[in-house]
């Protein structure tokens, strides 16, 4: 089975509604949409419904950035995957490196996420990636590893089949200083490998993973041309429309 790529457009918090809208009619305007490529937007929770209504009809998928563990209840400023799904996402964001860094969500709250997504259908895309000194103290693997084991754990293979993985290396994203695409490539063989090794070669086979961290539409083509490379995650580049719109034509041509 054929991988079909994502270029997916994480918004975090930077733009009003306002520009969330016009960046939505934009690329619904202007984009055609195509059977070897999906595109999934992340817009603030503020804004969900009204880039819904826009992009309604265009084959652009829509997701939460975040959610919280819990399926309900008193938990005032939190997020339900129930009302994520409710709202018309189908995708959510789960264990970015900015939500494992500054609101310290560790292991154990990630696989709570993970699970909480699943109940209400929603398809889980795992963040995971090292830091500088991580990376420094050549421990990457290990991090890597690490993240993906406690973030399955109890998950049933059958599950699986809707997940994505994004790899983001916590040193590279914002930075304008992405690692060289053969390397980011190395990292999704480890992931497929450890795929492979906690449940089947098949789901190893087929689950996508996205490189993200400082792409842009001038090297998106280098990194989507890696076999082990199925996507990306693009964060500053996709909050100027015709930026994101040149990173969706770029990614192959």
């Amino acid at each position: 089975m054929k991988r079909i790529p994502i270029i997916a457009a994480n918004w975090k918090m930077q733009l009003t509604e306002a520009e969330s809208k016009h960046l939505a009619t934009f690329l619904k305007e202007n984009y055609q949409p195509s059977a070897d490529l999906e595109v999934l937007l992340f817009p603030s929770f503020l804004h969900i419904a009204s880039v819904r209504d826009i992009i309604a009809g265009s084959g652009i998928y829509l997701g939460g950035q975040n959610l919280s563990f819990a399926e309900k209840g008193a938990y005032t400023g939190e997020v339900a995957a129930f009302q994520l799904a409710d709202i018309g996402c189908t995708h959510v964001l789960v264990g970015h490196s900015e939500r494992r860094h500054y609101f310290h969500e560790d292991y154990e709250t990630v696989n709570q996420k993970v699970k909480a997504a699943i109940s209400s259908h929603l398809k889980v895309v795992l963040c995971i990636g090292e830091s500088a000194d991580e990376r420094k103290a050549g421990v990457t693997e290990m991090v890597i590893v690490d993240q993906l084991e406690s973030a399955f754990s109890g998950i049933d293979h059958d599950k699986l089949a809707s997940m994505v993985i994004a790899y983001e290396p916590i040193w590279a994203i914002g930075t304008g200083k992405p690692p060289k695409p053969e390397d980011a490539a190395h990292v999704h063989q480890i992931v497929r490998k450890t795929i492979r090794r906690l449940y089947a070669p098949e789901i190893a086979d087929n689950i996508r993973i996205l490189y993200g961290g400082s792409i842009d539409a001038k090297n998106i083509k280098a990194f989507m041309a890696q076999e082990e490379v199925d996507g990306v995650l693009v964060g500053g580049a996709s909050l100027d429309a015709k930026k994101f719109l040149q990173c969706l034509k770029n990614w192959k041509d």
